[in-house]
Parts: structure tokens; sequence; C-alpha cells
């Protein structure tokens, strides 16, 4: 299956367990990877035979920047089932989403979860 990634969009949501999570909010960092089939629009040359990745980008957007959530794995599954909703050309969406910057006294590169969703 051909895809599109799109990767590294950066965001501001208030998601976490910590209540200073919530109330402060931090950056998120998404990576989507769209599975769909890219042949007539490598062919045609016409994005109607695409995916119009500002679409998924606005889906991940608003659930990043909305309501918020405890878990990493609840945002993911998320802006999963939101693309999938409303895109029905994309076949599978896998979605990385994390902190770069998590609320833990280690130093790390940050903390993220990968999930791959496929369209029933």
């Amino acid at each position: 299956m051909d895809s599109i990634q799109i990767k590294d969009l950066r965001f501001h949501g208030r998601h976490g367990v910590l209540p200073e999570e919530n109330a402060l909010g931090q950056t998120f960092l998404v990576t989507l990877t769209l599975e769909t089939d890219l042949r007539a629009a490598g062919t045609g040359d016409n994005l109607a035979q695409s995916i119009d990745y500002r679409g998924p980008i606005g889906v991940a957007r608003e659930i990043v920047e909305g309501p918020p959530v405890k878990l990493l794995e609840t945002l993911a599954e998320r802006i999963a089932d939101g693309i999938l909703n409303r895109y029905p050309a994309i076949h599978a969406v896998t979605v990385e989403a994390g902190k770069p910057a998590p609320p833990v006294p280690e130093t790390c590169g940050g903390v993220f979860v990968k999930i791959r969703r496929i369209r029933p």
C-alpha cells in the first residue's frame, strides 16, 4: 500500500495525568502515515485523486488542541478514529503522538506512542 507521511506536527495541548499538564499545557508532536492507493494521483497529477493532507492535519489539530485526555494512547486513538471516519479513501492510518518534554525527572528525548488502525 502507498502512503503519505506527515512528520512532526507541533500543537499545544493540555493532556496528561498531572494537574499542571492540564493547567499549563505543553507541546505535542504528531506524525501521521496515511495509507491509500496513490497510483491514480501519481499518473494523473490531480489532487482530487489523492488525499489533501491539510484535512488530516486539521483533524489532528482539532483533537490535540481540544478537550484534555489523560493518556497519549487515548489521544492517538482519537486522531486515528477521526481521520478514518472523515476520509474513506484512507485504508489505514498510523499515528505517533508524544510529548517531547514530558514531566519526568530523568532526561529523555520524549515519550511517544505509535498506533496503526485499519479500516474495518
